[in-house]
């Protein structure tokens, strides 16, 4: 492989690693919950998320229940994250262009529009249509999980489609939360967040970065939003895109500096070293390495590999063991209609709109069938966007208030996810040599 082709593909290699194997954790924190909760441990389970937790400083006074904290403050770093992934997939991924993008925004467009439209014609209550935008959203962690699962047989290619028009999806879902899942909304601390952010774009264009400063300014963002009736967790999507993508120093000029600090580092004489230190020059040799190498890192990069793995292994299994607790009994079962509805929705209306948007894209010559992939993986993959796990019981706590119907959500939606992750893995599997 080229060098100039390692540096393109190696990010995201690492990337889908370390989706797929946090959707292992994902997963095992879903089913160990599952079984706790309906072997006897849902009162204790119920009572800890319910635990106030409060945050004082003088007169100012947080106080929520701890599956609150989890779902408006953990998430608004898994927000954070999407954005983060966002920009740098449109600034200088596989959304950078019209002809790249093409393909992933069809494909997002109707996994958007084709679930809602089956959840609505076959809702069959009106007290349960605000549960309309449940099923549009996919999952990454568990699609790319399946996908890992089946080896390098799965084109490279048909990996990074997956990964790209999940992320359109998820920026879809974030519009989505901002206009029609927000509450009565207070335009006095809107307009205040908003200032901080212009505030956080004026620093990046003027090349000013400090993570202690963004740190602080993001905060009061996000409590803003808390306080403003849009959800807090959005936040972390608009900050996101104020981190700068650019390096304080060319990769060339780095090169030079980085060799000349190591032979520098070279020069000293190793036997004048005391035994397990190193000497002063060497010290400043290593001091130098290190500035260069906090240079060449762009913070949004940086911040993105940093994050992935706290997201995927600390995060993301904390939110499911907060949200995935549903206790199975005759209760549940007294709105399986929605949960049916939820399951069609997700199954049914991922692969149809996926697929047919895809289609009709490529048939006008508006995108191009991604390489070494042939039409029947693209519709299979399309079933794997009904996968709808983290965003869809994230949807389903801002859509329900009453208990019964977020139960039956959640029902839905473990139902929907597995058929089509089961589904699309072995009839993906039968498409490989």
């Amino acid at each position: 492989m080229s060098p100039v082709k390692r540096f393109i593909t190696e990010p995201f290699d690492r990337f889908i690693k370390q989706e797929s194997s946090s959707s292992i954790v994902l997963l095992g924190v879903t089913v160990l919950t599952l079984l706790a909760v309906n072997v006897g441990l849902a009162e204790p389970y119920f009572e800890l998320l319910q635990s106030k937790l409060t945050f004082a400083m003088g007169s100012f006074e947080l106080s929520k229940s701890l599956v609150l904290w989890i779902n408006d403050g953990l998430m608004a770093v898994f927000f954070f994250l999407i954005g983060l992934e966002i920009k740098r997939e449109v600034l200088v991924g596989e959304l950078s262009s019209v002809r790249k993008a093409s393909l992933p925004a069809f494909a997002a467009l109707g996994g958007m529009l084709f679930p809602v439209l089956i959840f609505l014609l076959l809702n069959p209550s009106k007290e349960t249509t605000h549960g309309w935008a449940i099923p549009m959203a996919t999952d990454i962690a568990f699609t790319l999980g399946i996908l890992n699962l089946l080896g390098k047989r799965v084109p490279y290619a048909l990996k990074v489609f997956l990964t790209a028009f999940a992320i359109v999806d998820d920026l879809g879902a974030i519009i989505i939360i901002a206009v029609f899942y927000s509450a009565s909304i207070q335009m006095t601390l809107i307009m205040a967040a908003l200032g901080l952010f212009l505030v956080l774009l004026a620093l990046n264009y003027f090349g000013i970065y400090s993570k202690y400063l963004y740190f602080v300014v993001s905060a009061v963002i996000w409590v803003l939003f808390l306080k403003s009736g849009v959800h807090a967790t959005l936040a972390g999507v608009l900050v996101a895109f104020a981190i700068p993508i650019g390096k304080k120093i060319k990769l060339k000029e780095f090169q030079q500096n980085m060799d000349e600090a190591i032979q520098s580092f070279k020069r000293v004489n190793g036997k004048q070293n005391p035994k397990h230190v190193l000497t002063h020059d060497q010290m400043g040799a290593v001091n130098r390495m290190d500035e260069l190498t906090s240079h060449v890192q762009s913070p949004l990069q940086s911040l993105e590999h940093k994050l992935h793995g706290w997201v995927g292994y600390v995060i993301m299994p904390i939110f499911a063991f907060a949200n995935a607790g549903v206790l199975i009994n005759a209760e549940s079962f007294t709105q399986f209609d929605l949960s049916m509805v939820i399951a069609a929705a997700l199954v049914f209306g991922n692969t149809i709109g996926i697929s047919l948007f895809s289609w009709v894209a490529i048939k006008l010559n508006l995108a191009s069938l991604p390489a070494n992939t042939s039409y029947n993986q693209l519709f299979i993959t399309a079933l794997l966007g009904g996968v709808g796990f983290t965003m869809s019981l994230f949807i389903t706590n801002l859509a329900f208030v009453d208990p019964l119907f977020i139960d039956a959500s959640k029902i839905g939606i473990l139902i929907g996810s597995l058929i089509s992750g089961v589904g699309g893995y072995f009839l993906l599997k039968s498409t490989l040599k």
